[in-house]
């Protein structure tokens, strides 16, 4: 099994297996620097953190809480929303992976520089394939934690002074917060998935791509005018 690695590998240029690496580390970088506690420079995911809690324990004392169940309601249409979007997009690439000849026979019409054997191509499909999957199963645990913090915000007592209150509305807001990662995961994975279809046009769009993706994802998470409003007084 090394070995055909090492074989499938030979076949990529040294700027395709560069540009995969800073994909992979770009990836995986992004997700650390957003959701990692730092207190002196906070990411617009973490300051949101705060503001579930403070919702589930202001709903302790709302009386109905129907604002809550639509705002929850609205929350797991959303990962409804894109798990649907996923699975289309999917779809699409695996009819795509089965005229990756054609794909690549177009390519080399286009540009002498784009040819490359067929495993090249199929391997740039099944990249993106695997991140839209890595996406789609966030957005599924998304939709089902969401769930979970329904129920959960469903036992919480109407009575501020019952001394379970405030515990399970502590319980729901947690749940809301691993719900909205899960979800903000999928959605990363979409954008990162956007810039794996660059690779199709060479590594150095690769690099391009995942580039414009990480300084995308960094102004929206700290340099955003909805971060800006989270952190006034």
């Amino acid at each position: 099994m090394f070995d055909n690695l090492l074989i499938t590998a030979s076949n990529f240029s040294t700027w395709d297996l560069c540009a995969l690496l800073v994909f992979l580390a770009a990836w995986a970088g992004m997700g650390l620097i957003i959701e990692q506690e730092n207190p002196s420079r906070p990411s617009t995911h973490t300051l949101m953190r705060e503001f579930r809690l403070q919702w589930m324990e202001t709903m302790v004392t709302r009386d109905p809480r129907i604002f809550d169940m639509v705002a929850l309601t609205s929350l797991r249409q959303g990962g409804s929303f894109f798990a649907s979007a996923c699975l289309i997009a999917i779809g699409g690439g695996v009819a795509l992976l089965g005229q990756a000849e054609r794909l690549a026979g177009l390519a080399s019409d286009i540009s002498s520089d784009l040819t490359a054997p067929l495993i090249v191509w199929e391997a740039k499909i099944l990249l993106i394939l695997l991140v839209l999957a890595y996406a789609l199963l966030k957005f599924i645990w998304s939709i089902r934690l969401f769930g979970y913090c329904a129920v959960v915000m469903g036992a919480v007592p109407n009575d501020r002074d019952h001394p379970e209150a405030f515990k399970t509305a502590k319980k729901a807001g947690k749940l809301n917060i691993y719900a909205a990662r899960s979800f903000n995961r999928g959605l990363r994975a979409i954008y990162f998935a956007l810039a794996a279809i660059a690779w199709l046009l060479g590594p150095l769009a690769f690099l391009l791509a995942v580039l414009l993706t990480v300084w995308m994802l960094y102004r929206r998470e700290f340099h955003s005018l909805s971060r800006s409003a989270l952190l006034e007084d």
